[in-house]
């Protein structure tokens, strides 16, 4: 008889003997639900979600700004009529020194004016005859004629606000005229027979001085400004001849050919000179022996010297 061979089981395997256990187990290694571990955390953390602190954070700073911007508007409404008095204030008080400088300019035309109409009527009272000649001499009165119109000016591309040019005796330096280039044109004018002389509208005496300061050029302590025009009264063709032909005319050549200092001479047929604005009368005495000795009367002090 055959034996049947045994039937094994396709079913689930045996079921463990703890497996009951599967669930206390499970208690014990999680002890807490996953909203109370939560809830833990945001109290460890001081009781607000990291999310929800940034952005408290961020609404603070925004109000702090408002704050600070709304003070900031409110002073600056509060200062802005203070401001806008005290520029008020500024502008009258420049408006009044300027009225009273134009005052004050008119009222010395006036008297200049007045000087020179005076020194006139005593030219033609004491001068006799020659009192119109005197007053061309002395400079007291305008001229018009005929006479030649000089211009020099610096360089091309000389920088005005440097140091200067030629600030030595010699040629060592370029560029720029200097006061004692024009002292030389002016002499040599004077040579050549100018009957008056003037540079920019600034009318030449006997005791006009011609100087520097720094790098300007002052007339009777007015600076001028190139190009320097030098009017001449004269016979213009005689005039403009002998001047270049003189020492001081090749002087003026030499610094265009060397230095590039720019210069032109022209005839004219006509040129007006204004009086000069002020004039200082000195009179010399004769030196007497006690003046020879240190004492006594001698030859008055002009305070300038010839250019």
């Amino acid at each position: 008889m055959s034996q049947q061979p045994p039937v094994r089981s396709t079913g689930s395997p045996p079921a463990r003997p703890d497996a009951s256990m599967s669930l206390l187990t499970n208690v014990m290694e999680h002890s807490l639900d996953d909203g109370y571990a939560e809830a833990a955390a945001r109290r460890a953390d001081g009781g607000l979600p990291r999310t929800l602190r940034a952005k408290l954070g961020l609404a603070a700073g925004l109000v702090l700004a408002a704050i600070v911007v709304t003070v900031g508007a409110a002073e600056a409404r509060i200062s802005a009529p203070v401001l806008a008095k005290e520029r008020e204030e500024l502008i009258d008080r420049v408006q009044a020194q300027t009225g009273s400088v134009d005052e004050l300019e008119e009222s010395v035309d006036a008297l200049r004016d007045d000087v020179q109409e005076r020194q006139r009527k005593a030219l033609n009272t004491d001068g006799g005859d020659q009192g119109a000649l005197v007053g061309l001499l002395a400079g007291a009165t305008e001229v018009v004629g005929p006479g030649v119109k000089l211009v020099v000016d610096d360089a091309k591309g000389t920088d005005q606000s440097g140091d200067g040019p030629r600030e030595s005796s010699g040629f060592s330096d370029t560029g720029r005229v200097r006061d004692r280039d024009m002292q030389r044109v002016v002499n040599g004018l004077w040579e050549s027979g100018a009957e008056a002389v003037a540079i920019n509208g600034q009318r030449l005496t006997a005791l006009s001085a011609i100087r520097a300061a720094g790098d300007a050029i002052l007339v009777d302590n007015r600076p001028l400004v190139p190009p320097y025009t030098v009017l001449a009264v004269g016979d213009g063709n005689r005039l403009s001849t002998a001047f270049q032909d003189s020492a001081d005319g090749q002087y003026l050549h030499a610094l265009q050919e060397n230095f590039g200092i720019r210069s032109s001479i022209s005839d004219e047929q006509t040129v007006r000179l204004p009086a000069a604005p002020s004039l200082i009368v000195r009179t010399a005495e004769p030196m007497t022996a006690d003046a020879d000795q240190g004492s006594g009367p001698g030859t008055a002090d002009t305070g300038k010297g010839t250019s």
